[in-house]
């Protein structure tokens, strides 16, 4: 049935959004309890440190075999599989911390295949949408997800996971295994088979190794321009952003005099414009079109650098951060559409981890900038070189992102692919 003109989304994006966005609490607690539980286990500086690096050194490893996996076999049967295994690995940790034996070694353990297991769910969930939601409503089921996702890890799971661990240091952990246990459940009923069928034949020959396709899945997205800068630039900003964030509670102490709530409440403001820009986005994109989403957020990126360098006042900050979460939350949803239209079914996988690689490197490399630049050049220094570099990727991407070039690749069909919606991967009817 059509509502107004506008297909619905259906119950199949229904379930999945309820998958992830439950799955996204439990992985804000499970974020928020960690270090305090590390904290309680120890005072070396290293040992805090490496229990947070662990966090992102999946990411790095396993981002792009990962995507390999995702366009291997049924996408909906591997989302179930790594719920479970990650329910299994979260109930051990809160067992462990319940009876006092979790030690940091087996912290890291959990989180390390944890993390794994995010990766290739994330893979796997944005490989899966184009086959639940209509071509023409990606936007909105991106700007949902990416609304859920935001409320529940950085509005509701701060907070939450706070007090689940002053009662007791293992509910964080079991409460994180009961909704990865919900996700499992909700995402086994999406009706369909999410199996990756290759355009090009069966008289094509496809690549036996796991090398070969990764390589496959990085010269496609390669050879695509446009495509190919977004990934770039998230990887650059991402460097840059958290650059920014890492010493954000010392600018936030020594210039802005804010105390630990008014620095907790920075990011109540960026995660706040982030769930409004999620419900408005579809429409707001449809009015401004894609084009200008992209670069005023590019705009957006180099004014919250420049607010955090110069401004003394909280409340400017503080709208700042608002304005760059609504620009993340329109830049989330036009990336992933983009790239879940233009992108063949069979190769969503890898293009999508080749994506989470270079946006997972850039938070890696800028974790170790902030404090670098912050040491040796003054407090502001970060800020001021991601303004610098915000305006140079902008005055050299403007013409990529022209209005018939963004244009034509709204319009286009996946390459090779004869349904835009993925309709080999889903039977007709289901859910």
């Amino acid at each position: 049935m059509v509502h107004n003109g506008v297909e619905p989304l259906g119950g199949r994006f229904v379930r999945l959004w309820a998958a992830s966005t439950t799955s996204a609490l439990g992985s804000g607690l499970a974020m928020v309890a960690t270090p305090l539980l590390v904290a309680a286990r120890t005072d070396d500086p290293l040992l805090v440190s490496a229990a947070a690096g662990v966090g992102w050194l999946p990411w790095l490893l396993f981002a792009l075999p990962g995507g390999v996996l995702v366009d291997r076999v049924d996408r909906r049967r591997l989302m179930v599989a790594v719920d479970w295994a990650r329910v299994v690995a979260m109930a051990v940790l809160a067992a462990a911390t319940a009876t006092g034996h979790a030690g940091i070694l087996l912290l890291c353990t959990v989180l390390f295949v944890v993390n794994c297991g995010e990766i290739v769910f994330r893979a796997a969930s944005q490989a899966v949408l184009p086959a639940v939601v209509p071509r023409e409503r990606l936007e909105r089921a991106n700007g949902l997800l990416f609304g859920g996702t935001t409320l529940m890890q950085q509005m509701v799971a701060g907070p939450l996971g706070g007090f689940l661990f002053v009662l007791a240091a293992g509910l964080p952990f079991l409460a994180n295994a009961a909704t990865y246990a919900a996700s499992a459940v909700l995402i086994g009923l999406v009706g369909g088979v999410y199996r990756a069928v290759p355009t090009a034949g069966p008289t094509e020959e496809r690549s036996s190794s796991v090398l070969a396709e990764m390589a496959e899945g990085l010269r496609w997205l390669l050879r695509q321009r446009l495509l190919r800068t977004m990934a770039v630039l998230i990887g650059l900003l991402n460097v840059t952003l958290t650059a920014a964030t890492a010493v954000l509670v010392l600018l936030a102490a020594q210039r802005l005099h804010l105390g630990s709530v008014g620095y907790g409440l920075l990011f109540t403001c960026m995660a706040a414009g982030g769930v409004l820009g999620s419900l408005v986005g579809d429409r707001l994109i449809a009015l401004v079109t894609a084009t200008w989403t992209i670069r005023v957020g590019l705009l957006v990126e180099a004014g919250l650098h420049l607010a955090l360098a110069t401004s003394r006042s909280p409340y400017l900050i503080g709208f700042a951060l608002f304005a760059f979460g609504v620009h993340g939350a329109l830049w989330g949803i036009v990336a992933n559409s983009l790239r879940q239209r233009l992108t063949p079914p069979e190769m969503l996988g890898r293009v999508g981890s080749s994506n989470l690689f270079v946006a997972a490197g850039g938070n890696c490399l800028g974790a170790l900038l902030g404090g670098v630049l912050a040491g040796a050049f003054g407090l502001t220094a970060p800020y001021w070189v991601g303004f610098g570099v915000a305006v140079l990727v902008t005055l050299a991407t403007w013409r990529v992102f022209d209005r018939a070039t963004v244009g034509a690749a709204y319009a286009a069909p996946a390459a090779g692919s004869p349904a835009p919606a993925g309709a080999t991967e889903a039977p007709a009817g289901a859910g």
